[in-house]
């Protein structure tokens, strides 16, 4: 596998976790458990700030990259 093929692959992967974490966070009211509920949220968040790392470091492999091809 390229390093293109890669990148593309882990940012199709990328999107499809923010998808189902978009699923989660509608269920976590119906929980019903105060103390549940934040650890959910709070974890969510972490999870999403790290995915969102990930994802701007592709970019900048990226940005890399096609600087190295001028």
């Amino acid at each position: 596998m390229e390093r293109p093929e890669a990148i593309q692959q882990i940012r199709d992967a990328c999107k499809i976790i923010v998808q189902q974490f978009m699923k989660i966070h509608p269920a976590v009211p119906h929980l019903q458990h105060a103390e549940t509920q934040d650890e959910f949220y709070k974890t969510l968040h972490q999870m999403t700030v790290e995915l969102e790392t990930l994802k701007k470091k592709l970019g900048k492999l990226e940005r890399d990259d096609a600087s190295t091809v001028l």
